[in-house]
């Protein structure tokens, strides 16, 4: 649009022109099913990463990418419209058996449509878990704590107003030492409670402190967070890392935490392709990079118009 005023051309003529005759998306071998699916086999590798994200609307599409591309020239695999297992299955088979089973290792999310692509699709790959997607969920059940009592706060707040009324006196709120009345502590500790304590800033560590003197329990919901988080990245053995985590599960249960015990179940399920994090530390973050890429490039042109078009670029610079 920019070049097009600079020119003094109409922007949305000059795009259609670029798109219809100078780009090659008129001509791209894949265009007939590039919004059912792309496919890419001479990009594949020995370590993989397989994840969802959002191109347009919501819609989800799974995109496989390889490691060893580093987010660059060659690093996607497939794209294909949707999460359903099958659907992703049909396509990915599309790629030679031979091929499929050089693949070594493979991580991914606990969903259990990524599971079944990965089992199916490469039968010979070792399955690893995200580690960051396992903290994730103990961060989740630590806040689902922290805005429950948040509530309670609230609803104490409106019933001191109502009876403040009824009595016919002012209404005053508890002031914390820092300012804070006690729905304010709960609500700006959010982001506190996200991150390590070597981590906090002054007003961050007073505020915890606060909170944590008042409300023991998210003292106790945050330690089990954040030793679970110390648990893969201070231990370098499988053997350990099982020991560490089943002690951790024991420590859940006898918390009475139920978001935690939440955790605890899901962890238990996935135990086996978890602790193969610590074979090679490997992580679903190169997928997680490469959606931020793809978020980026979407912005960058203000939403996805053309679907079709926009896969064709996206592909043109990463498969």
């Amino acid at each position: 649009m920019t070049i097009g005023r600079f020119y003094g051309v109409n922007g949305k003529d000059l795009l259609r022109h670029y798109r219809d005759f100078q780009s090659g998306f008129k001509n791209w071998s894949q265009k007939g099913h590039a919004k059912k699916w792309l496919l890419f086999p001479q990009n594949i590798g020995s370590h993989l990463s397989i994840d969802e994200t959002s191109l347009s609307h919501g819609e989800l599409y799974t995109i496989l990418t390889n490691k060893s591309a580093k987010g660059g020239k060659g690093c996607i695999v497939a794209i294909v419209a949707g999460t359903k297992a099958e659907t992703v299955i049909e396509v990915l088979r599309k790629i030679p058996g031979s091929q499929r089973k050089k693949v070594t290792e493979i991580t991914l999310d606990m969903a259990g449509s990524m599971t079944m692509i990965s089992k199916r699709c490469f039968p010979r790959a070792t399955r690893v878990t995200d580690r960051f997607h396992v903290q994730r969920l103990a961060i989740e059940a630590l806040q689902e704590i922290r805005i429950k009592h948040r509530w309670e706060a609230l609803d104490n707040e409106h019933d001191a107003i109502e009876q403040a009324k009824i009595s016919q006196t002012e209404y005053q709120p508890e002031i914390l030492p820092n300012g804070d009345t006690v729905k304010q502590l709960l609500a700006r500790s959010r982001y506190a409670l996200y991150k390590k304590p070597n981590t906090w800033t002054e007003s961050q560590r007073e505020r915890v402190q606060l909170l944590f003197e008042r409300f023991p329990d998210l003292k106790k919901a945050y330690e089990l967070a954040i030793e679970l988080s110390n648990i893969f990245t201070n231990t370098t053995e499988k053997i350990y890392g099982l020991t560490r985590l089943a002690k951790w599960y024991e420590k859940v249960r006898q918390s009475g935490f139920k978001p935690f015990n939440t955790v605890a179940r899901s962890i238990e399920n996935h135990y086996k392709t978890i602790v193969n994090y610590f074979d090679n530390r490997s992580t679903n973050a190169s997928a997680e990079s490469f959606n931020a890429k793809i978020k980026a490039f979407r912005a960058q042109f203000r939403g996805v118009r053309n679907v079709e078009f926009f896969l064709y670029r996206l592909t043109q610079l990463y498969a």
